[in-house]
């Protein structure tokens, strides 16, 4: 039995909805195929998260047959499907953090239906495949780009770290809360702290920054109910500066396919 094995892997088509759950998964330039590239953005083109809209976590993500499927988990009979290249050609400037990016309007009909749901009026817009969004230039090796995520193509987290958060909770979470795209197991909590290189399959990856959590992962994301936990706890142990950090964002070199089982081997 290998040291360290993927046990996880994870993408999160529309940004801040309901991750998918991969038994194999293709590695591209931005990060894995489908991860973050499409978003909801506001009237001024900002992003929109789960940080101030808990009831996003109510929306479940489905791919199958060239379509994109979303799902209210509450009630199921509210529902939206739209095809994976489907856009008006509209492009529209979008802002994410400090970032300044481009969208295409999926379509005025899946717009409304978000719209609807969340009582405000949202577009969801797609990244175009020429799309070129930097990494951090600070954390960047080589000229790395990203999707819609925050700042980084991937993040992973060891089992044992949501183990050994588990074990200081009253009531245990999910890793769900925390929206890794790897899973694995195998050593001690926060031993992705340690890697600085590794490689899954034939791709290299560099562990370039602690993730730093925020309101978001208190969200029940079965539930969309938001509490104090995990943060609370956390804050006790895994503070440093003014930060909790939990996971390794990453940046990685080449495209492939890669597999849950497949050995974490660490470079360095």
């Amino acid at each position: 039995m290998s040291m360290y094995n993927l046990s996880e892997i994870n993408i999160y088509p529309i940004k801040s909805l309901g991750g998918i759950s991969l038994k194999e998964a293709l590695i591209e330039n931005k990060g894995l195929q489908y991860d973050r590239r499409w978003m909801l953005i506001d009237e001024e083109g900002v992003f929109i998260t789960q940080r101030k809209h808990f009831e996003l976590s109510l929306l479940q993500v489905s791919i199958d047959d060239g379509k994109l499927t979303v799902t209210n988990k509450i009630d199921v009979s509210q529902t939206i499907s739209f095809f994976l290249d489907e856009h008006t050609g509209e492009n529209i400037t979008v802002q994410i953090w400090d970032d300044i990016s481009n969208g295409l309007e999926v379509s005025s009909l899946v717009s409304e239906w978000f719209s609807a749901f969340m009582k405000m009026k949202v577009r969801l817009v797609v990244m175009p495949l020429s799309e070129k969004r930097d990494v951090d230039q600070r954390y960047a090796l080589n000229a790395e780009v990203v999707s819609f995520a925050d700042g980084y193509p991937c993040l992973i987290i060891s089992q044992a770290s949501l183990d050994g958060l588990n074990v200081k909770l009253e009531e245990p979470i999910l890793m769900d809360r925390f929206r890794p795209n790897f899973v694995f197991t195998g050593g001690s909590p926060h031993i992705e702290d340690t890697f600085s290189t590794f490689y899954l399959g034939d791709i290299l990856f560099s562990a370039v920054k602690p993730c730093a959590r925020c309101v978001l992962t208190t969200v029940n994301q079965q539930t969309g109910l938001r509490g104090q936990e995990p943060l609370r706890t956390l804050a006790g142990y895994r503070s440093f500066g003014k930060k909790i950090l939990f996971g390794q964002n990453l940046i990685h070199e080449g495209s492939g396919i890669i597999r849950v089982g497949d050995e974490l081997k660490v470079a360095s």
